[in-house]
């Protein structure tokens, strides 16, 4: 197949998703397109089938705000006409999915654009809550040949906000498990060095909730030798570092900031833990699952179908809860073997990319074989 994807290049979980399966769909023979206003951080280089169309937006002294919806339109349009796509894969409602019923609106009648639109969470419980967005939201959920949820709580919530009655399908987020897989340094009990390894990697918003991550690590230092680690970037970094300073752990507090692949970080760590106000997955804690890290996190969102019972889920806003939860997998060999093994059993059994990937080719290929939905404009030259 010929398929365009069209992502956030930043290091969200849509933009990070979006440029993996871009990559893996290559890897397995389709001809891949993939357009964003920059080249995402874990693209990587040399992939057969795989191509980056950056969408170039003009700043004219009249535009406030540069229109980027409208120059990625034309971009898909004329990606479509080149190369010539079935089918375009977008990821976040707005604006991508709007910018695909735009390019399907000037498609000749006879070379109809199709587009499959995944939510990912913010873009419905953030972005498309916000009275500003919610129509055009709704409007674009209702203009895609299909759409996919990366959680059931997300489709649950999408027609909660939305009113949405059309089919919703729920296809989680994948994870690379041979990429992504237990480190040969071993966990504490296994290290000539005691000290427990923790992790948390984000995108540093305010949703977030880094610096709750740092108070919850001051707890747990107070009890074992402990370092943290901090993987991304984002507008709270200082704000979370002026706390580890202010409780006194800023000398056990490590921000390693953005990096392509955490893979590395997560192989040896003991433990992961996730503060967030909502979480409509979690990819970050699938990769450390994967990796056979425990994970800790507040009890929100769809992060418990991805947890399942191999981690600690606890009430929002209680750094002190999320400490006492972490203590026993910290300090108890024994169990915190039974957590990583079932980590990495949860994510190979049911987040490998074989399985997921095969799921949206599936998809893909039911959107192709149905009948196109009509252009509303005609073409524009």
């Amino acid at each position: 197949m010929r398929i365009g994807i069209v992502c956030y290049p930043t290091v969200g979980g849509s933009g990070v998703v979006a440029t993996e399966m871009a990559q893996e769909l290559a890897q397995r023979g389709h001809e891949i397109h993939l357009l964003s206003y920059d080249r995402p951080g874990r693209l990587r280089r040399g992939i057969s089938g795989l191509r980056f169309h950056q969408v170039q937006v003009s700043a004219y002294p009249l535009f406030r705000y540069p229109p980027y919806d409208l120059a990625l339109a034309t971009r898909m349009l004329e990606v479509r006409e080149e190369a010539k796509v079935e089918l375009f894969h977008v990821h976040y409602a707005i604006p991508h999915a709007v910018s695909a019923f735009l390019a399907r609106s000037m498609c000749a009648p006879e070379a109809c654009l199709r587009f499959v639109t995944t939510l990912h969470g913010t873009d419905i419980t953030v972005v498309g809550a916000d009275r500003a967005y919610m129509r055009p939201t709704r409007f674009a959920i209702e203009q895609s040949d299909a759409v996919t949820t990366v959680s059931q709580f997300l489709a649950d919530e999408t027609r909660l906000v939305f009113g949405v009655r059309s089919p919703l399908h729920v296809i989680p987020n994948f994870v690379d498990t041979e990429r992504y897989k237990p480190g040969t340094n071993g966990r504490w009990y296994q290290r000539a060095d005691e000290e427990r390894i923790l992790v948390h990697a984000s995108n540093f918003r305010p949703v977030k909730r880094v610096a709750d991550v740092v108070r919850a690590f001051a707890a747990i230092q107070r009890q074992v030798k402990a370092r943290l680690l901090l993987v991304g970037d984002g507008p709270d970094r200082e704000h979370a570092l002026a706390v580890a300073s202010d409780l006194g752990v800023q000398h056990r507090v490590e921000h390693l900031g953005v990096r392509d692949g955490i893979e590395d970080v997560l192989a040896d760590a003991d433990l992961f833990l996730s503060a967030s106000e909502t979480e409509s997955f979690g990819l970050s804690m699938l990769e450390a699952m994967s990796c056979g890290v425990p994970c800790v996190s507040t009890r929100v969102g769809g992060v418990a179908e991805v947890l399942g019972d191999t981690g600690m889920l606890t009430a929002f806003g209680n750094p002190d809860a999320m400490a006492q939860a972490a203590l026993p997998a910290l300090t108890d060999a024994e169990r915190h073997r039974r957590l990583s093994d079932a980590a990495r059993r949860r994510a190979v059994e049911l987040f490998g990319v074989d399985q997921v990937l095969q799921t949206y080719v599936d998809l893909y290929q039911q959107v192709i074989a149905q009948p196109a939905r009509p252009a509303v404009g005609g073409a524009t030259r």
